[in-house]
C-alpha cells in the first residue's frame, strides 16, 4: 500500500498536538484549584494517559472503530490491534483514511480518548481518593466512551443518521460535560463548598499556560481531524483560531458588562470555550460561522457557570458549563451553519439555504449522547460509591490536600 507521505507528517504532528492537551489540562485546571491539590491534578493526568492508552490497543479500539454490529458497537477484530499493523492495508471500512497507515489512524483517535478521561477529573477534583479515580477511570474508558465514539464517528446508528461531528462536540465534550455532571452529583461538594466558602485560584499564570498549551494543542485535535493535509485540514486549522480568538474577546466583554472588569483567567476560559464550540464544526463551516459561534458560545457558558452556582452542585471546575454547554452549542450550530461550499461531503446547513433535517438530526444527536453518558456515568460512579469502602477522602485529608496525602509530594516548597 502506498500512503501519502503529507499525509502521515500532518497526521503524526496532529497526533503528538492532541497529547500534549492532557498535561495542559493538568496546569490549566491545577492553577484554578488550592496549592495544595496541583501535583494531584498533574498525576491524574499522568495515570489517565497510561490506563486509556492500555485500554485504547487492547480492545477500545477495537469496539470503537471494529466492524459494526447493529449500529452499537464495533467488534473484536481488531483487539491488540490486529490487522491494523505495519504491513496491513486500511481495513474496508468507510471512516478509515486511505492515505495514512491505519496503524496511526489508531493512535490519533486514541489520543481523543485519553483527553476526553483527563477533561472530567476536573468536575471530581479535591474530594476522591487516587484509586477510587483510577477504578472509575478504567470502567468508564472501558464502557462508555468506545459506545459514543463508534455511534458517531465508526458506522454506528447516529453516523448512519448523517449527524455531523467533526472532532468530537458530542464524542468528546458533551460526553466529558455529562459525565462530570452525573459523577459530581453522586459525590456531593467538596467540604469548602459545604461551608459556603469559593476556593481562589492560586496560581493564574498555571491556569493561562495551561490555556495557551490547548489552545496550540487544537490545532492538530481540530486539524488532524480532516485525517490528512489537505483543503478541509487547512479551513479546520483557521476556523479553531479564528472562534477561540473571538470567544476570548466575547468572555472578556461579558465579564466586563456583569462586574465592570475583565478577568484574564475568564478570557483564557473563555479561549477554551470557543475551541470547544467549534471542534464539532471545524471542518464544515466558514468564515463567517467560526466568528458567529466563538461569539455566542461564551454567551451560554458564563450563564451555566452561573446557573450552576444557584443550583449549588460542586462541578469544581465548571466542566459541565465550558465542555458540556459549549460542546452542545456548537454540534447545534453545525447545523444551522455548515456549508458545502467548505466541505462538499456535508449537506448545507439551515442558514446556508439546506432543509431543517439536518439541524434535526444534531439536536437529536446532541440529546442521546447526553442522556446516555449522564444515565451511564451515575451508574458507575453510585455503584463505586456503595461497593467501595473508603471511597473518598475524609474531611482532614481534604483539608490537607490530596498532593501530600495522595502523593507524599508538595508542588511548592
Amino acid at each position: 500500500m502506498v500512503y501519502e507521505t503529507g499525509d502521515i507528517a500532518w497526521m503524526l504532528v496532529s497526533a503528538a498536538l492532541v497529547l500534549i492537551m492532557t498535561p495542559a489540562v493538568g496546569f490549566f485546571y491545577g492553577g484554578m484549584l488550592r496549592k495544595n491539590s496541583m501535583l494531584s491534578i498533574l498525576g491524574q493526568t499522568i495515570i489517565i494517559m497510561g490506563i486509556a492508552t492500555i485500554v485504547w490497543v487492547t480492545f477500545g479500539f477495537s469496539l470503537a472503530f471494529g466492524p459494526d454490529t447493529a449500529g452499537l458497537i464495533g467488534s473484536f477484530d481488531f483487539a491488540f490491534l490486529h490487522g491494523i499493523g505495519i504491513g496491513n492495508s486500511p481495513p474496508d471500512l468507510s471512516y478509515f483514511p486511505t492515505t495514512i497507515p491505519p496503524l496511526l489512524y489508531m493512535m490519533f483517535q486514541g489520543m481523543f480518548a485519553i483527553i476526553t478521561a483527563a477533561l472530567i477529573i476536573g468536575g471530581i477534583a479535591e474530594r476522591m481518593k487516587l484509586r477510587t479515580v483510577v477504578l472509575f477511570m478504567a470502567i468508564w474508558i472501558t464502557l462508555i466512551y468506545p459506545l459514543v465514539a463508534h455511534w458517531v464517528w465508526g458506522g454506528g446508528w447516529i453516523h448512519q443518521l448523517g449527524a455531523l461531528d467533526f472532532a468530537g462536540g458530542t464524542v468528546v465534550h458533551i460526553s466529558a460535560g455529562a459525565a462530570t455532571l452525573a459523577a459530581a452529583l453522586v459525590i456531593g461538594k467538596r467540604m469548602s463548598a459545604q461551608r459556603g466558602e469559593v476556593d481562589q485560584p492560586h496560581n493564574i499564570p498555571f491556569v493561562v499556560l495551561g490555556g495557551a498549551l490547548l489552545w496550540l494543542g487544537w490545532f492538530g485535535f481540530n486539524g488532524g481531524s480532516a485525517l490528512g493535509a489537505n483543503d478541509v485540514a487547512v479551513n479546520a486549522f483557521v476556523t479553531t483560531q479564528i472562534a477561540a480568538a473571538t470567544a476570548g474577546v466575547s468572555w472578556g466583554l461579558i465579564s466586563y458588562l456583569h462586574l465592570g472588569r475583565t478577568s484574564v483567567m475568564g478570557m483564557i476560559t473563555g479561549a477554551v470555550v470557543g475551541l470547544v464550540a467549534i471542534t464539532p464544526a471545524a471542518g464544515f463551516v466558514d468564515v463567517f460561522g467560526a466568528l458567529a459561534i466563538g461569539a455566542v458560545s461564551p454567551i451560554f457558558s458564563y450563564a451555566a457557570i452561573h446557573l450552576r452556582k444557584r443550583m449549588g452542585f460542586d462541578d469544581a471546575l465548571d466542566v459541565w458549563a465550558c465542555h458540556g454547554v459549549g460542546g452542545t452549542v456548537g454540534a447545534v450550530a453545525t447545523g444551522l451553519l455548515a456549508t458545502s461550499a467548505v466541505n462538499d461531503a456535508i449537506p448545507d446547513g439551515l442558514l446556508y439555504g439546506g432543509s431543517i433535517d439536518l439541524l434535526g438530526i444534531q439536536l437529536f444527536a446532541v440529546i442521546v449522547v447526553w442522556a446516555f453518558v449522564f444515565a451511564a456515568t451515575y451508574a458507575i460512579m453510585w455503584t463505586i460509591t456503595k461497593v467501595i469502602p473508603d471511597w473518598r477522602m475524609t474531611r482532614e485529608e481534604e483539608r490537607i490536600g490530596p498532593d501530600i496525602v495522595q502523593h507524599g509530594e508538595s508542588a511548592y516548597s
